[in-house]
C-alpha cells in the first residue's frame, strides 16, 4: 500500500467524447474495481469537447469520489490529443489507457499486470489472439476492415503486433512519458504512433489475450477515417524516422 504523500500506484486515463449515456456506469465499475485493489490508484477522465452532458456528469461526480479528476478541451481536438494530455499529466507509476465503453472490461488489466511483472514495458490486449474471447464481435464489415488494415500497419508501421487499436493498453510511467511526450497525431491513428515510437525506442512489447466485447456507438467512421488513418500511417514514418535505438529487434518484443 502506497502512502498518502507518494505518487499513485496506477493511473488510468479514459477519453471521453459525448459519452453520457455510460460514462457514469463506466466510472462506477472501476471505481468499485480499484477499491478492491490493495494499491493507491487514480482515474483521469479527459473531456474531449462534448457537446452533451459528458463532463458535467464527470466533474459530479468527481466531486465526491476523490481517485477521480476530470480534463476538459474545448473545442474537441481528437482522441489522440485527450489520450496524450491524460497520460503526460498522469502521476502514476503505471498508466493504463481505458476506453469509456469499457468493451475490454476493467477486470482484464489482471492479465496486463502478469505481463509487466514478467519484464514487459508495455502490454497491450490484443483481440485476434488465439486465446483471446470476442464475447461480442462487431459486425463482420468492421471486422473485416480492421483486420485488413492492421494487416497493412504492420506493414509499414508496427511490426508484428497483431492489434494496435484495442483500447486497453498499460505502460510503465517512465516508458509512457518518454513516447507520448514525441507522439504529435491527434486523431484515431495515436495508437499507432505509440506502438511505432515504443519498436523505435527498444521498449518491449506484450500483447495479452482479452475478453472483449463489441459495444455500440464507436465513433470511427470506416471510410473517412480510414483514409486518414492510412495517410497518417506515412507520416508516422517519416515523422519519427530519425528515432532510434541500438537494442536489437527481436528484444523490442515479448
Amino acid at each position: 500500500m502506497h502512502t498518502l504523500d507518494r505518487a499513485p500506484h496506477l493511473t488510468i486515463v479514459i477519453p471521453a467524447y459525448n459519452e453520457e449515456n455510460r460514462i457514469i456506469e463506466t466510472l462506477l465499475r472501476i471505481d468499485e474495481y480499484l477499491d478492491a485493489q490493495a494499491y493507491s490508484s487514480e482515474v483521469v477522465v479527459v473531456d474531449d469537447g462534448s457537446t452533451d452532458s459528458t463532463f458535467d456528469l464527470v466533474e459530479k461526480f468527481a466531486d465526491s469520489h476523490k481517485r477521480f479528476k476530470v480534463l476538459h478541451h474545448e473545442p474537441n481536438r481528437g482522441k489522440g490529443y485527450a489520450v496524450r494530455s491524460g497520460v503526460l499529466t498522469a502521476a502514476g507509476e503505471y498508466v493504463l489507457i481505458s476506453d469509456a465503453d469499457l468493451a475490454t472490461p476493467i477486470e482484464e488489466l489482471e492479465h496486463l499486470w502478469n505481463h509487466i511483472s514478467d519484464g514487459a514495458d508495455i502490454a497491450i490486449a490484443s483481440r485476434p489472439l488465439r486465446e483471446s474471447k470476442l464475447v461480442e464481435r462487431q459486425p463482420f464489415y468492421r471486422e473485416f476492415a480492421g483486420r485488413a488494415f492492421n494487416w497493412v500497419v504492420r506493414l509499414l508501421a508496427v511490426r508484428g503486433i497483431h492489434d494496435t487499436q484495442c483500447g486497453f493498453k498499460l505502460f510503465n510511467r517512465d516508458c509512457a512519458q518518454a513516447i507520448f511526450a514525441r507522439c504529435t497525431l491527434d486523431g484515431f491513428s495515436f495508437d499507432i504512433e505509440v506502438l511505432h515510437l515504443a519498436q523505435r525506442l527498444g521498449y518491449r512489447i506484450a500483447e495479452v489475450p482479452v475478453h472483449w466485447y463489441h459495444r455500440p456507438g464507436s465513433k470511427v467512421r470506416l471510410l473517412r477515417d480510414g483514409l486518414r488513418m492510412m495517410a497518417d500511417l506515412v507520416r508516422i514514418r517519416l515523422r519519427h524516422r530519425g528515432v532510434c535505438t541500438n537494442i536489437p529487434d527481436e528484444n523490442r518484443r515479448i
